[in-house]
């Protein structure tokens, strides 16, 4: 069995093991670490021989504690990672390059088309009607997109969404709620199939899809890293949230999608969200100002560059090849929009 994990932030553990009798047998971690001394590779190895196949990473990683040498030091991997890459292994967890990936990037969608391309895009996925796609989005209208969870009342405030003209909707996925303006935010969506997170705990798996988003920031000289269980953040506060729905047809699929802050009027999003105060004390003010401009002021280019390399950054790493939403897809939206993300029984399905 063979098994891959790159450490977020860190290096590639590539793990190869047997099984018998319900235990690890010949056990070999590898990959593009740095690890002294040299020795510790072995003691690791040994480690994991034995081990029950039912162990979780957290426990493989305490068998790989306890048997390093003292003084051991590691660079660009954790013993957390390499129990996370034995997990992979056992599930015959695929990895991002055994896929076609598709990229979806087309003209301005109303909100609640939006939430419903996820959820019929990702079924499709799910099916096997679709590879693993990359949509990225363009807003046709303002919007507050609030959880799947959230309670209406405590999240928005209805006058002042009406008199600004901010449509409210609610998506599938958990998590808080987002304010949205067309051409000051950024979000995309992965709809991954789930044996690409076979393996990983529900808080893995976050890092590990966004990993590429870090290293694109990254080389647009932002220093960035994920903040469990679903923030990304700079040394000037959070850029981004990233919200999970788990879909079982077929083989099952993962929706994992990201809304970026490029730029945010932050006196209308405290009028609109109940809460606005709070959501910017995490984004590095402590009062409403009139513009608040995280992506923007750090990376120094338009919003439209900042996507470019984005999409640049996972074609390198993965391949990428243009795509569309498919009539049928389409259509099966529309109607998907209308019958419930555009109705007020799913929007306020918690009062």
């Amino acid at each position: 069995m063979h098994g891959e994990y790159k450490v977020p932030g860190g290096k590639l553990v590539v793990v190869d093991l047997d099984t018998e009798g319900g235990v690890l047998r010949n056990v070999r971690v590898a990959g593009d670490f740095f690890l002294e001394p040299d020795e510790a590779i072995l003691a690791i190895d040994r480690a994991l021989e034995g081990a029950p196949v039912d162990t979780d990473a957290s426990g493989l990683a305490a068998r790989i504690d306890a048997a390093l040498p003292p003084g051991t030091e590691m660079f660009g991997l954790t013993t957390e990672g390499i129990g996370v890459a034995v997990r992979r292994a056992l599930a015959h967890a695929t990895d991002w390059t055994d896929y076609d990936w598709q990229l979806i990037h087309e003209p301005a969608r109303p909100p609640a088309l939006h939430m419903a391309l996820d959820e019929v895009l990702t079924a499709e996925v799910a099916a096997g009607r679709r590879p693993p796609t990359l949509r990225v989005w363009e807003w046709g209208a303002p919007a507050v997109v609030i959880g799947s969870f959230q309670s209406l009342r405590n999240e928005v405030d209805p006058e002042a969404a009406e008199r600004h003209g901010i449509e409210v909707v609610r998506r599938i996925s958990g998590g808080g709620a987002m304010f949205i303006e067309p051409g000051n935010t950024i979000t995309y969506s992965l709809s991954v199939p789930d044996a690409l997170v076979q393996g990983l705990s529900f808080a893995d798996s976050y890092a590990y899809l966004d990993d590429w988003v870090l290293g694109a920031l990254g080389d647009m000289g932002v220093k960035a890293w994920y903040q469990p269980l679903n923030d990304i953040a700079t040394e000037a506060g959070k850029i981004a949230g990233a919200a999970q729905k788990r879909m079982v047809a077929g083989e099952g699929a993962v929706l994992h999608h990201v809304t970026m802050a490029y730029d945010i009027d932050a006196d209308k999003m405290t009028e609109v969200l109940r809460i606005g105060r709070e959501k910017l004390s995490d984004k590095g003010t402590r009062s409403a100002k009139k513009r608040v401009d995280p992506l923007r002021r750090q990376t120094g280019l338009p919003r439209e560059a900042v996507m470019e390399r984005m999409i640049g950054s996972f074609r390198g790493r993965y391949g990428l090849s243009v795509g569309r939403v498919t009539e049928e897809e389409m259509a099966a939206a529309e109607d998907l929009a209308a019958s419930k993300f555009a109705t007020r029984e799913w929007t306020a399905r918690v009062p």
